[in-house]
């Protein structure tokens, strides 16, 4: 007798990520994990702790947390932070400290610290961390502002306030790093991992 898949739950409210996992044919469903992520940031910043750790936390704790409810099931959870210089950013909470983001930005080269794991019942199976390089040109304050009022309140999606997949590609001048891993998820570690565990068709 051949044992079911375990169910699949992504512990996070993120849009983009479930968007990802669906296009790629995966069988799953979500779940926000509630947690207060302001607090452990404000707590891991006092510590100094780096962009990596600070990911790699967060993304484990969401998956825990929701993991306690569903402990029969694999849990993703997923978190990226911006680190440019040292300085590490949040996503925008409007468009006045989207713009001061940017404008900070630009010109430098950042990380996105992309780290994602793998819960079952409260025992942390599997993670990964990447993190892709990305620079952006010396854009004009006219050019900033015409961005901005052309992508509106989507710049409050990410951190860094742009999005690489769509007019956000031209803040740039050079991106190193996997594609999926910028938007929020390394997805192809994640599913060779999943499909490892029965999760995914072989």
């Amino acid at each position: 007798m051949i044992d079911a898949a375990p169910p699949v739950i992504l512990g996070s409210s993120s849009p983009t990520r479930a968007a990802m996992l669906e296009r790629a044919g995966l069988a799953f469903t979500a779940e926000a994990p509630h947690i207060d992520e302001d607090e452990i940031k404000h707590s891991l910043n006092a510590e100094q702790a780096s962009a990596v750790a600070v990911a790699d936390t967060l993304a484990e704790l969401k998956a825990r947390h929701v993991s306690r409810a569903n402990p029969d099931a694999l849990v993703i959870g997923a978190d990226q932070v911006l680190d440019c210089n040292g300085t590490l950013f949040d996503k925008p909470p409007d468009m006045a400290h989207a713009r001061a983001q940017l404008a900070a930005l630009r010109g430098h080269a950042h990380v996105l610290a992309t780290c994602v794991c793998v819960v079952r019942g409260g025992t942390r199976l599997w993670h990964h961390v990447e993190e892709p390089r990305l620079t952006m040109r010396a854009f004009s304050d006219e050019f900033l502002d015409s961005y901005l009022d052309d992508i509106g309140a989507a710049a409050l999606r990410s951190v860094g306030a742009y999005q690489v997949e769509g007019l956000g590609a031209q803040l740039f001048s050079n991106i190193d790093g996997d594609y999926f891993t910028i938007l929020g998820l390394p997805l192809l570690p994640l599913l060779d991992f999943l499909r490892g565990h029965g999760a995914v068709a072989r």
